[in-house]
């Protein structure tokens, strides 16, 4: 993406430095051009050191209030969210009545009514919303998108999805805890993503099915959960979203009328980040030839090579939109579609049918 050198770098807020922000966000936001992390909100001692060790030209603050205060000297032009769930929808009202274009990380909110008015009030303030829906920039995925683009499966008929890990003990995280207001569990953590990227290829569910479990022991949120839609085009989605998956399917299975596509594993690009590595790094992204996919049609076995992950593009699309130059990476109304679609899916798993949208 071509971006001009004549202006100034837009100033970002980032709330919040746990797994999201100090893993993704940061690491991203610092290595994008035309954007500059001019501050990190964070009350935990642990995390504020590690921050100042990282990122020394942010200002480091205890909380949103004093991000709100410090915003005209600082020049904010951006806020990130990335603080827990519960958190989203408080945080990302009180930064757009500030006056600050937003980001959220996934999912949005805990509810697609909450994430609706959200949607609502930067629309009538004339800001960005944005969702960080980074797996849309996954390899593996840009290669299902680009095959599917280019007609070489044919019409699709069944999209199979993973996210399936082997965590047989609770960690003990928000994310496990069962207030519905935390939005816990796999079908909004990795859900989420599922369900962004089956609407991206294929369009609207008109049909949902689900099956949400908690497996572990002293489980409150589902830990093993299967997610089947019936999109408005015919197509059939099946996602699964496991932490007690001992033996992992494959990441992807596609299968059309001219033949499937299938890859195993997940993209690098999360694993890098948490080593320290950025987009900024030689080969970044890049899928070693032994974990490529493969077209496959009977005993007709072609390897793919897998295109490379690019999570650097959201930023740079959002330095785009945020200059006016190109739309929001990831626009707020998706969001809330596809948490209607989870909505739905809480509703068929508790009462045992499908759910018509």
């Amino acid at each position: 993406m071509d971006l001009s050198t004549d202006l100034p770098p837009l100033n970002v807020g980032l709330i919040g430095y746990g797994i999201a922000g100090a893993v993704f966000h940061a690491p991203l936001i610092s290595t994008t051009p035309g954007l500059r992390l001019a501050a990190v909100v964070t009350s935990d001692p642990a995390r504020r050191e590690q921050a100042a060790r990282s990122h020394p030209q942010a200002a480091l603050l205890p909380d949103a209030d004093a991000l709100w205060a410090a915003a005209p000297e600082l020049g904010l032009d951006l806020v990130v969210v990335a603080s827990p769930n519960r958190t989203h929808i408080p945080l990302a009202t009180a930064a757009l009545e500030a006056g600050l274009p937003v980001v959220v990380d996934k999912p949005l909110a805990a509810t697609s009514a909450e994430a609706e008015k959200l949607a609502a009030l930067a629309a009538e303030r004339g800001l960005l919303l944005s969702v960080f829906q980074n797996r849309r920039w996954d390899g593996d995925f840009r290669t299902v998108r680009q095959l599917i683009a280019s007609g070489r499966l044919g019409r699709v008929n069944r999209f199979e999805s993973r996210f399936e890990r082997w965590r047989p003990e609770l960690s003990g995280a928000w994310r496990e805890l069962g207030d519905p207001a935390e939005a816990g569990g796999l079908l909004f953590d990795l859900g989420s993503h599922l369900v962004d990227q089956a609407l991206q290829l294929f369009g609207p569910a008109t049909r949902v099915y689900a099956e949400l479990d908690a497996r572990r022991t002293g489980a409150a949120t589902d830990d093993d959960s299967f997610v089947a839609l019936t999109h408005a085009d015919g197509t059939r989605s099946h996602l699964w979203m496991s932490a007690t998956a001992g033996d992992l399917g494959p990441r992807f299975r596609v299968l059309g009328s001219q033949g499937a596509y299938v890859t195993h594993g997940l993209d690098g690009q999360e694993d890098a980040l948490r080593r320290g590595r950025t987009p900024a790094d030689p080969d970044w992204g890049v899928f070693p030839r032994e974990r490529w996919g493969s077209l496959r049609a009977g005993d007709t076995v072609e390897p793919v090579a897998t295109l490379p992950g690019t999570y650097q593009d959201y930023y740079a699309g959002l330095v785009e939109a945020l200059h006016g130059r190109g739309p929001v990476p990831v626009a707020a109304g998706d969001a809330v579609e596809a948490l209607r679609v989870l909505e739905a899916a809480q509703r068929s798993a508790r009462d045992g049918t499908a759910v018509t949208l």
